[in-house]
Formats: structure tokens, sequence, C-alpha cells
């Protein structure tokens, strides 16, 4: 009987069959000179290529490969916790298998976590290959949230990270539809450090994360740690009753003096449109929290594999 692995590296991928031979070549290559006992879980997030045979051909020689299909997309965050639900090792690493984060630096990260640390995540030094705008973008996104959430999500810290057993355990207890691991991992506490790296341009092919996506998970992000949108909803109803408290008494004064500049529609339409507009602001940030809500109640699986695993593992 194979000892179970120690380490398990647990990597999403999504149309990318250019890339995943030599993703695989080049992670294989780091955990063999860790000495001990490892497993790479490659989750399929139905792709439209030939990734998933290339997986499975990869699987077919080499045991240490265990592949996940997903039997339709269902999001990158997702399959991050399938391979999370099926991950045996102590030490769970979670890497994208675009190569963007290099998997030559799995090994700092063991290292860390040899030292007692229980999340291990990696900080983006420098971020090759990306346009200006997604880096400010993602800049000012780490900042935002950090501001408007009570807990301390680290800047510039993406899901390459590794979580001893107990987190990964504690995460996999949350089942939540709108995930976001990279929040959810800082909520659970424990010790934790960073561990700056270079990450490098996509080996190849073009990048899944599109501006929609990007915006999907922001939004993710925001509505499941902060209640600020709806504080800000309150807010915003705040200064508009101010603002026609304040108006009324300068309305009255000028028709009383004659003034001709409040005569007519046009003050009207511009107060109907004003408060219009912040009521529909009120009620869409409302809708997202309700849809959430309804989302969590319907209880439908986060995901449906395709065929089972090879072999029996924990998890759905």
């Amino acid at each position: 009987m194979s000892k179970p692995p120690v380490y398990s590296v647990v990597a999403p991928v999504y149309n990318e069959a250019e890339t995943i031979p030599e993703f695989i070549a080049r992670t294989t290559a780091v955990m063999k000179k860790m000495g001990e006992p490892w497993e790479l879980v490659i989750v399929d997030d139905g792709s439209k290529d030939r990734t998933s045979k290339i997986i499975q051909q990869h699987a077919a020689k080499d045991k240490h490969i265990h592949p996940l299909l997903f039997a339709r997309n269902f999001g990158h965050q997702i399959a991050v916790t399938a391979g999370m639900d099926h991950a045996l090792g102590q030490a769970v690493i979670l890497i994208d298998g675009d190569l963007q984060d290099p998997p030559e630096v799995i090994p700092e990260l063991i290292a860390n976590w040899r030292d007692g640390y229980e999340v291990v995540y990696a900080v983006r030094r420098q971020r090759k290959g990306e346009s200006f705008f997604k880096r400010f973008t993602a800049s000012a996104f780490y900042r935002l949230i950090n501001r408007i959430t009570e807990i301390d999500i680290p800047l510039d810290a993406g899901d390459f990270r590794l979580m001893d057993r107990r987190v990964v355990d504690v995460l996999n207890q949350m089942r939540e539809h709108h995930r976001f691991l990279r929040g959810m991992s800082a909520w659970v506490g424990f010790r934790q450090v960073g561990v700056p790296y270079d990450r490098a341009a996509r080996f190849a092919g073009e990048t899944h994360y599109t501006l929609g996506r990007m915006i999907r998970l922001a939004l993710t992000a925001i509505t499941g740690f902060s209640f600020f949108p709806l504080q800000l909803a309150t807010y915003l109803g705040f200064i508009s009753a101010g603002i026609a408290l304040l108006a009324i008494p300068v309305v009255v004064y000028l028709r009383l003096v004659g003034s001709a500049a409040f005569f007519g529609q046009a003050t009207t339409l511009i107060a109907v449109l004003f408060f219009g507009g912040a009521q529909l602001i009120s009620l869409g940030i409302l809708g997202e929290y309700i849809g959430r809500l309804y989302d969590e109640a319907r209880g439908r699986p986060l995901y449906i594999l395709r065929q089972p695993p090879e072999e029996p593992k924990k998890g759905k």
C-alpha cells in the first residue's frame, strides 16, 4: 500500500492544451526533489480543447497525477474548491496551470510551512506580461477590499499559496457558492506569512480572466466580506434627504422673491431623476445580496464531475 501524500498540488485549468504538458513536467520535477510522497490534482474546468485528454494521458503514465473533469465550466474558484475537496496531503498547494505562478516557488512555500506557518501565500512582486490597466485595477481592488472589510486580506496575493491540512479542512466546511478563496483563507486565521515572487507571463495562449470575470470576482469579494455597499445605500439616502431638506427653504425663498430660477418643470425633473437614481442604486445593491442568498438557499452542488475520480477520495 502506497503512503498517503504529504503534499497535494491543486491546479485548476481551462483550455490549456498548449501549456499543460510543460506545467506537468515542471511541477513534477520540483515535487520529485522534495523527497516525500506527493500528488498533483488537476481540475479541468470544462475545457473545450484537448486539455482533458492530455491530462488523462499523463495520468495514465504517472500515478501521482489525479484528474478531476468537470461536466461544464463552473469557474476558477469552484475548480480550486473541487481540488481541495479531493486533496489528501498534509500541505495543499494551490497554483494556476498557466505557468504564471512558477512551480519553482513551491519549495520556498514548503520551507515556511515546515517553520510552523499554516498559510503561506505568494505575494506578487512583479507581474510580467500584464497590461497597465490590469495591474492598476488589481492593485486598486486589493486596497479597496482592505479598506471596506474587517479582515486583513494580503495585498497583491492571489490564490497561489500553501495551506496546512487543518486550514483546508475548515475551508472545506464552508460551502458558499460565491467564493473568494483568498479572502476565505484570510478569514479563518491561523499563522500566516507571505513569500514574494515574480509572476511570469503566460507560457502560451491568452488569459481566460476577462474583464467581466474580474468584475464578477470583485463583486463576490465585496459582497462576501463587507456590508459597506448596503451602508453606502443608507449614506446615499441620508445625503439625498439632506439635500432635499436644504433645498426646500431655498426654493420657497426664491419663489417668494419672484426669482425665475426655479419656475417650470426643469427643477422637478432634476429632483425626480436624482432621487429615482438613488433609489435604483439602493435597489440594485439589495438585489446583489438577495440574489446571493437565493443561490445559497437552493442548495445546489458546487460542481458536477463528468466522471468519478479513479480512486475514491473524500469530497462531494
